[in-house]
């Protein structure tokens, strides 16, 4: 009976504690879907009389969104794959190969997560100014080509395979890529998922480095979209609010699909065995 009740109220605050996260989610796409007369009716409505379309095809023509959706999404996949690959290598070296420096260069590396972004963000701009990318996907991508973070995962990771299958696969005449390829790889599928959702959901929501690096339409993200949406309709609220709706919405999509595979990565390698 305690445990039972135990239980119900861990559910209980865990739906309280959903519900206050959501909410504010809840409520941009409410007041997307109503009329400008009821956002400003006072009391105040949070539920519209009926359903309000106008503001997502406003939303369309005042921004070009869907050119900023699909640059978001084609930089995000980039920088995805980037990660993984880079990743995936440079930890397959710090995991299975032994050189001179190894470990002094595997704490150089991780000693780059505790540098803040802000620190290098000018040099970047610099070296992108003077490649002549600016306003262009190399821009945008090739700088987050590489993660230390996502080096570290997929190391951790990797020391949980056993040495034997290493040993194996070079008695067997294997080389080294092929050993990383057919054998590591599909192995270690949790912990990429993990890391291509969570490098994707970051590249999404990038706002300073974009808002550095271009200045076209063309060439502008989602966060930076949606800034100009609301410059040019400073009182629509209903208009603001369902742009944030169809920005919001693939990254939310990401997430719910690759929750569990997110969640399994996150845990992979904690226990080694």
């Amino acid at each position: 009976m305690q445990r039972k009740l135990k239980k119900t109220c861990l559910c209980v605050v865990n739906i309280i504690l959903g519900l206050i996260t959501i909410a504010p989610l809840l409520y941009a796409l409410l007041i997307s879907l109503m009329p400008p007369d009821q956002i400003f009716t006072f009391p105040p409505k949070l539920i519209p009389k009926s359903i309000y379309i106008q503001n997502y095809k406003d939303a369309l023509t005042s921004a070009p969104i869907l050119t900023f959706i699909f640059n978001s999404f084609l930089v995000s996949l980039l920088v995805t794959i980037g990660q993984i690959v880079t990743s995936s290598m440079a930890a397959f070296a710090f995991s299975f190969f032994e050189f001179k420096g190894k470990k002094v260069l595997f704490i150089a590396m991780l000693a780059t997560m505790m540098i803040p972004a802000e620190t290098t963000i000018i040099s970047n701009y610099l070296t992108i100014g003077s490649l002549g990318w600016l306003d262009s996907y190399k821009a945008l991508t090739i700088p987050y080509l590489c993660s230390a973070m996502g080096i570290f995962m997929m190391r951790q990771y990797y020391l949980t395979l056993p040495k034997e299958l290493y040993e194996a696969s070079k008695l067997d005449g294997c080389n080294n890529f092929k050993f990383f390829a057919k054998i590591v790889l599909p192995l270690s599928k949790p912990v990429a998922g993990s890391l291509g959702i969570y490098s994707f959901l970051v590249t999404w929501n990038q706002y300073l480095w974009p808002l550095l690096v271009t200045s076209k339409d063309s060439s502008r993200t989602v966060q930076i979209g949606i800034s100009m949406l609301q410059f040019a309709e400073n009182q629509s609220f209903g208009i603001i609010m369902a742009g944030i709706v169809m920005v919001l919405l693939p990254s939310i999509l990401i997430f719910i699909i690759g929750q569990k595979q997110l969640i399994d990565g996150m845990t992979a390698g904690a226990v080694k065995g």
